[in-house]
C-alpha cells in the first residue's frame, strides 16, 4: 500500500514527496509498527524472525505456501465472482476513470488497482482475502459512474429518463441474478436437509432486490441505484448475522461442533495437535485453542515426549495410526479428541 501511495503522489501532486512533513508523519506512523516487530523479536527471538517474516510472510511471495497457488488471472476471476451486481458498472466506470485522468479520484483508483492487482498477481501464494484491498478502488471507479446515472437520472417534476437509455443487457443480468436467488430460496427453504432457513431469507431478500431493479431499469428510473445500494446492504446484514458469514467455516468439515469438544475438554492455553493437514482459524476461533496441525511421524513423537498430549483425529487416521494408551474424550462429526490413559 506504501507503494501505491507513493507512485499515487508522484502522479498526481510530485511536490508533496519533496516536504519534509510527508516523511515525518510517516516515520511517526511506522514507529509504533516497529516498536511492535521489536517486541515479537525480544520475545520469540529467531522463532519470530523465520516462522512469521520468512515462511508466513516473505516466503508467500516465491512459494505456495500449504499448497495455496493459483493462475496470474485468479484474482480477476475473484473479482468476477465477488463483485456481482456491481460488476456491472466496472466496464463504463474503467472507462470513465481513463478519460478523467487528470483528475485526483481517476488516478487514485487506477494506480491502486493496476499495482495491487499485478503485485498479488504475481505473488506465488494466491488466496481470496488477498485480493479483499483491490475492492476499495473498484468501488471508487464503480461508484464514479453510478453518481453520474444518478445525477442523468434525477429530474425534477418529470419522469426521470437519462440521456442515454440503460443497456438491455444490464435488465437481463438482474433477471438472471434475481432469478438465481429465488432458486436458492426455494432449494434452501424446501428441499435441503436439513432446512437452512437463514439462508432461505438471505436468498429471498435477494430475489427481491434483483427483481425490483430490473424493474426500474426496464422503466429507465434512476431509482434502481437506491432500491440496489439498500436491498444489497439488508442482505449482507442478514449474511453476518447468519452462521455462514465465514466460508472457511463449510471449507472441509463443520468447525463449530469440533470446536465445543476441544473447548470444553482441554485447559485454557493448552497447544491440541491434528491430524488436519492445514491450519483452520475458524478452529482456532470457536475453540480459544492453539489446534495446530502436524503429520503421523511428528504426533507418534509427541505422543511419546508429553505427558499430556492433547490431539485432535479424523476417524480414519485414530483407528490406523499406532499410539499407546490413547484414550478418546469425546467425538463430533467424525473427529475425536483424544489423550494418554493415566493408568
Amino acid at each position: 500500500m506504501a507503494t501505491i501511495a507513493i507512485v499515487f503522489l508522484a502522479w498526481d501532486t510530485p511536490r508533496l514527496l519533496k516536504l519534509p512533513y510527508l516523511w515525518i508523519g510517516l516515520i511517526l506512523g511506522l514507529f509504533p509498527v516497529m516498536l511492535w516487530y521489536m517486541a515479537q523479536w525480544l520475545h520469540y527471538g529467531q522463532e519470530f524472525l523465520g516462522t512469521n517474516l520468512l515462511n508466513q510472510s516473505l516466503q508467500r511471495i516465491w512459494t505456495d505456501v500449504e499448497q495455496n497457488s493459483g493462475a496470474p488471472w485468479y484474482y480477476v476471476l475473484e473479482v468476477l465472482k465477488y463483485s456481482v451486481p456491481w460488476l456491472l458498472f466496472l466496464p463504463l466506470g474503467g472507462q470513465l476513470a481513463w478519460k478523467n485522468s487528470n483528475l485526483s479520484w481517476a488516478k487514485l483508483a487506477i494506480v491502486w488497482g493496476t499495482v495491487y492487482l499485478a503485485a498479488i498477481s504475481l505473488m506465488a501464494t494466491k488466496l481470496p482475502w488477498y485480493g479483499l484491498p483491490l475492492y476499495p478502488a473498484l468501488a471508487l471507479i464503480g461508484g464514479a459512474e453510478l453518481a453520474i446515472l444518478w445525477q442523468q437520472g434525477k429530474q425534477v417534476g418529470v419522469k426521470p429518463l437519462p440521456p442515454t437509455p440503460y443497456s438491455r443487457a444490464w435488465i437481463g443480468l438482474f433477471a438472471m441474478l434475481a432469478i438465481a436467488g429465488w432458486l436458492g430460496m426455494v432449494y434452501f427453504g424446501w428441499f435441503s436437509r436439513p432446512r437452512q432457513l437463514d439462508l432461505t431469507l438471505i436468498l429471498a431478500f435477494a430475489g427481491l432486490t434483483m427483481t425490483i431493479v430490473a424493474l426500474f431499469i426496464a422503466r429507465q428510473n434512476a431509482q434502481f441505484i437506491t432500491l440496489l445500494i439498500w436491498g444489497m446492504y439488508v442482505s449482507l446484514m442478514l449474511l453476518m448475522l447468519s452462521n455462514h458469514w465465514v466460508w472457511e467455516l463449510a471449507e472441509a468439515y463443520p468447525v463449530k461442533p469440533v470446536a465445543a469438544i476441544v473447548q470444553q475438554h482441554t485447559p485454557i492455553g493448552q497447544k491440541v495437535y491434528t491430524s488436519y493437514p492445514y491450519n483452520r482459524p475458524s478452529l482456532n476461533f470457536y475453540s480459544d485453542r492453539q489446534v495446530i496441525p502436524i503429520d503421523q511421524k511428528t504426533l507418534r513423537r509427541v505422543w511419546q515426549q508429553e505427558a499430556h498430549p492433547y490431539v485432535l483425529l479424523d476417524d480414519y487416521v485414530f483407528s490406523t495410526v499406532q499410539l499407546k494408551s490413547k484414550r478418546t474424550i469425546d467425538e463430533a462429526d467424525g473427529w475425536r479428541l483424544i489423550t494418554k490413559d493415566k493408568r
